[in-house]
């Protein structure tokens, strides 16, 4: 692994990382607000982002190379309201995506292995970013009403741990 792929690599290590607390600090906040259901889709987040670090972890380690973890700013504990919270998470999931599609286009020329592994962080940033921006939608659209926002704040209560995470179904045309 040469040493430009090796620093690529760290740094995704390291967003990942500060998602982990990113997300674990907003369903804090979440959970205080007693929005229960963004809490508990927050913190699932959290442990999602988690398992991606330890995925790169795991192929930096296997690829020979040398993993450097950073320390992590701490988070703030106050994320506005929920619209608010939710449209941080759309521009980090963004800001994900941005650095994932650079690592892919410098690995896309110098290891094709690499760029592979990468292409699947890269393929689920699309529906990280398409969750976040329809609860980001949703939560517009819901606006200050508090039947609106405690019936969103149910639906994301239903997300499951493990696979895909679940955002409100679209409303369909009747």
């Amino acid at each position: 692994m040469n040493e430009e792929l090796r620093k690529l690599l760290n740094n995704l290590i390291q967003i990942e990382h500060v998602s982990t607390t990113l997300y674990l600090a907003m369903s804090a906040y979440m959970g205080r607000l007693n929005y229960t259901g963004m809490a508990k889709w927050l913190r699932l987040q959290s442990e999602e982002e988690r398992t991606h670090m330890l995925k790169l972890i795991d192929y930096v380690i296997d690829k020979n190379g040398t993993v450097q973890l950073a320390s992590i700013p701490a988070q703030q504990s106050d994320f506005g309201t929920p619209l608010e919270t939710f449209q941080k998470v759309l521009a980090h999931e963004q800001f994900v995506t941005n650095a994932y599609r650079q690592a892919f286009n410098y690995a896309n020329q110098s290891d094709p292995q690499t760029a592979v592994i990468i292409q699947e962080f890269l393929r689920e940033q699309i529906d990280e970013e398409a969750q976040a921006q329809t609860i980001v939608s949703r939560l517009t659209l819901a606006g200050n009403n508090p039947s609106a926002l405690l019936l969103l704040d149910q639906e994301l209560g239903q997300r499951g741990a493990g696979g895909a995470a679940a955002a409100p179904a679209a409303p369909t045309a009747g």
